[in-house]
C-alpha cells in the first residue's frame, strides 16, 4: 500500500472521496493524529470512536489508511446523487427507529468476515454538549459475535468545530488519538450474564475511548 497515497488502493470513488475528506481535514481543521501504529497490521476489526460532530466519520475514515465501512440512516438513501454515493462508498444502512436491524448487523458480520474494517461510534447519536455518553450495546453485540480487535479512537475538538447547532467554525484543530486494539477477551467476559453481555462489553469498549487523552497531554 502507499503510505503517501493509499487511496490507489481503494475503488475509485471511494479513494477520490478519502482524498477530498482527507484534504479539507488538513487545510481546515488540522491537528495532531496519534497512535496510528495501533493499527492491526491486517484482517477485520472495528474502529469506536467517540461521536460529537457530523465531521467525525469522515475525519475519523480519512486518516485510516484503508477502505473501511460506515453506518448511516436508512432515511438517508433518497432518489439521486445521495444513493448513489452512499452504495458508491459502501455504506450499510441501518435501521435506528425499528430495533435490532437484522439485515444491517448480518452486512457488517459479512463484511468482517471478508476481512474489512467497520467504523463503529458506541454512543449512537452525536452528544449534545460534546461529553461522553453511555454506549448503546450494539457495538459490544457486534463485537462480541465477530470475534474481532477493536482500536478505540478518541476525537478532541470535534464539537467546537461543528456542534449540533450547526454552527461550523473553520480552523479549529480537531485531533485524534488511536488507542491499542482491544482483544476479544479484553472487551467480552463469558462470566457476564446473558442478558447485560453486550452493554458490558460496549462499556468497557467506551472505557478505553474515554482513557485516552488529547496528544497535547499524553501520547498514545
Amino acid at each position: 500500500m502507499s503510505r503517501a497515497f493509499p487511496q490507489v488502493e481503494m475503488e475509485p470513488v471511494y479513494g477520490f472521496f478519502h482524498y477530498l475528506a482527507h484534504t479539507i481535514y488538513r487545510m481546515w481543521f488540522r491537528g495532531e493524529v496519534v497512535g496510528l501504529e495501533n493499527l492491526p497490521a491486517g484482517g477485520a476489526y472495528l474502529v469506536a470512536a467517540n461521536h460529537a460532530s457530523h465531521l467525525d466519520p469522515p475525519i475519523v475514515g480519512s486518516n485510516l489508511p484503508q477502505q473501511v465501512c460506515f453506518f448511516a440512516r436508512k432515511t438517508l438513501w433518497k432518489p439521486g446523487f445521495a444513493s448513489w454515493w452512499l452504495d458508491k462508498v459502501g455504506t450499510i444502512p441501518v435501521d435506528r427507529d425499528g430495533g435490532a436491524d437484522v439485515t444491517a448487523i448480518k452486512r457488517v458480520l459479512g463484511a468482517l468476515k471478508h476481512g474489512k474494517v467497520v467504523i463503529l461510534f458506541p454512543e449512537g447519536t452525536r452528544s449534545a454538549d460534546g461529553q461522553l455518553q453511555i454506549p448503546k450495546p450494539g457495538v459490544g453485540m457486534l463485537a462480541c459475535r465477530a470475534r474481532v480487535p477493536v482500536v478505540p479512537v478518541r476525537l478532541f475538538g470535534s464539537f467546537a468545530a461543528f456542534d449540533r447547532s450547526g454552527r461550523l467554525n473553520l480552523g479549529q484543530p480537531i485531533s485524534l488519538v488511536f488507542g491499542p486494539p482491544l482483544a476479544p477477551a479484553d472487551y467480552d467476559d463469558p462470566t457476564d450474564a446473558k442478558d447485560i453481555r453486550y452493554q458490558r462489553a460496549a462499556e468497557r469498549i467506551m472505557a478505553r475511548i474515554a482513557a485516552l487523552r488529547p496528544p497535547s497531554v499524553t501520547v498514545i
